[in-house]
């Protein structure tokens, strides 16, 4: 830290005034969801605290990069606290963003569970002109504070000021540890820099450490800033998540998870919720059911033998792990049986729904799993030539998914992650689409490989710059699936036996026959006719490319698959 040395952005006058940013709104109204025990009643218990979702917020203070003035960030205390709430620390967003955030309140079920903090530690500070003989202007100036808890106590976040005196002690409280849990730096929303010494203030989003499925951890939405002085080099460059070491987020120690859906709401919530998924019109691999696919002709093989898999595929081998002795694949003895089975079967396709708690039970992801037979072979893009490769990227089997996370405390859609290949990315809900009338998003899938995306279009895996890469092509057509009637909610664990898995499930082997084919050899033919500097360009794009692109393997179920259990990849 450096001390109260304060710093001024001469250049931060010249700019106009910024308007306060819009909010958002999801585009119809909420239903009444089916009663139930404690899903979107505005309160979270979480043990010895109670938490509530606050919404509406008062300005505090915004920054305006000096080097853009086009990139600014608000920062904002929650407003309207119910009685006997308390804040636990401030939010900020860029005002490129349509305000719709939240940060979480808390009150104490048990005394002991939120103390006062002792103190503040000036963590940063914008400008100070006590020394100088110009006004302050509103918006020039800011300070942000860290609560100084008591012993076995942790602040959840930090607090922002627009004058040099330390807040009231009365105006934020801290956690006591063991109702706390790590959380980490998650992105960087911007680096501040005063404009007299470019000291920068790197202020992150958080997230809590222990994620997914049985994770603990409740983001509070509060933000996490440091100092060049407490932060290593190799975490500036880099960028990584890290732990937070001065700031916690809170513990969800309530087993009963009662605020997430019972089985009445998930149906609501999928009716309300449920994206349309288009395909591309040039889409030859489309989905089915997993049921058409075992009856149409799918077969279970092994080493030294093969059968047809049962409907409902009840004689697939069940649980353990993937070790390889047995996988799906089309029947080879029939080609015109093949050919067809490849097609897929729109009429039959559904999406199949696992409902799990996030955040320690304070939303809801709804994953919706898409089957599809075949996956196609994918496109080379060269700057404006495209090839369409023989084998590269098909498999058989293909399984896709995205998943709606939803607050508990509103019943809210928050946002929504689209799965692409080996990775993928959450959506806000201001930045999708919707089905005309509805709160029903829509996402794209790519033509042949199947990954999800939020608008049409072409996304290019490798490098946008060079345009070279594998393509990945969307667009709207008649070929489409509405998840929120064409479903089938195959497991929701904290509902205990109320949702029965089917069988095909628990298998946990491959979904597909493992061929290696030297795919990288065929692409590396086409790289020899061309001009040296743009083989160049093309080996070192092809080097970033998945590994998957050297051969055919089937993939594993959605059981098997890390998110399952865990967070997203993100």
């Amino acid at each position: 830290m450096f001390g109260c040395k304060c710093l001024y952005w001469n250049n931060l006058p010249e700019f106009p005034p910024l308007k306060q940013p819009q909010t958002f709104s999801l585009p119809a109204s909420l239903p009444h969801w089916p009663s139930g025990q404690g899903f979107s009643s505005g309160r979270i218990s979480l043990g010895e605290l109670e938490v509530a979702e606050i919404t509406s917020f008062e300005f505090i203070w915004r920054y305006v990069s000096p080097r853009d003035k086009n990139k600014s960030v608000s920062f904002y205390k929650p407003d309207n606290l119910p009685d006997s709430f308390h804040c636990l620390g401030h939010y900020c967003q860029p005002d490129s963003r349509l305000l719709r955030g939240f940060v979480l309140v808390a009150r104490d079920i048990v005394k002991s569970a939120l103390a006062k903090p002792l103190d503040y530690t000036l963590v940063w500070s914008s400008n100070d002109l006590s020394a100088s003989s110009e006004e302050p202007k509103t918006e020039g100036c800011g300070y942000f504070w860290l609560p100084q808890p008591p012993r076995g106590y942790k602040p959840v976040g930090f607090l922002v000021t627009k004058s040099p005196n330390k807040p009231d002690l009365d105006q934020v409280r801290c956690v006591r540890a063991d109702l706390t849990d790590k959380c980490e730096a998650h992105r960087v929303i911007i680096t501040a820099l005063s404009d007299s010494l470019n000291v920068p203030l790197f202020i992150w989003k958080t997230r809590p450490s222990d994620r997914g499925m049985w994770g603990k951890g409740v983001s509070a939405s509060t933000f996490f800033c440091r100092t060049p002085l407490t932060i290593s080099r190799e975490e500036i460059e880099e960028e990584e998540d890290y732990l937070c070491n001065n700031i916690a987020c809170l513990k969800n120690l309530d087993s009963s998870l009662h605020a997430m859906p019972n089985l009445d709401q998930i149906h609501a919530l999928v009716q309300h919720y449920g994206p349309r998924l288009f395909f591309h019109p040039d889409e030859v691999y489309l989905p089915s059911s997993v049921s058409w696919f075992f009856k149409n002709g799918a077969v279970l093989c092994s080493s030294d033998s093969q059968e047809p898999v049962d409907e409902n595929g009840s004689n697939l081998p069940h649980g353990g792990g993937n070790d390889k002795q047995f996988w799906i694949d089309l029947p080879s003895n029939d080609e015109q049986r093949n050919k067809f089975l490849k097609r897929g079967d729109l009429e039959s396709a559904k999406l199949y729904v696992h409902v799990k708690p996030a955040f320690g039970g304070t939303f809801t992801d709804l994953a919706f799993w898409i089957f599809c037979p075949f996956n196609g072979p994918a496109t080379l893009k060269l700057g404006l030539v495209n090839i369409s490769l023989a084998k590269t990227g098909q498999h058989v089997c293909d399984w896709e998914h995205f998943t709606l996370r939803i607050s508990n405390f509103s019943g809210k859609l928050h946002a929504v992650y689209l799965s692409q290949h080996s990775g993928g990315e959450w959506v806000e809900a201001q930045d999708l689409d919707f089905v005309e009338g509805s709160n029903r998003a829509v996402v794209y899938s790519s033509k042949h490989g199947h990954a999800s995306f939020a608008r049409p279009g072409l996304y290019l895996q490798g490098s946008e710059l060079l345009g070279i890469g594998i393509r990945n092509d969307t667009a709207r057509s008649d070929l489409f699936v509405d998840s929120c009637s064409r479903y089938e909610v195959v497991a929701a664990e904290y509902l205990g036996e109320a949702v029965v898995e089917p069988p095909w499930l628990g298998y946990m082997r491959e979904w597909g026959p493992k061929i290696v084919y030297g795919s990288r050899t065929e692409i590396e033919r086409l790289n020899e006719r061309l001009p040296w500097r743009m083989r160049c360009w093309v080996d070192a794009v092809l080097r970033k490319l998945p590994v998957e692109l050297s051969g055919e393997e089937g993939p594993t179920g959605p059981k098997e698959k890390n998110n399952w259990f865990g967070d997203e990849r993100w």
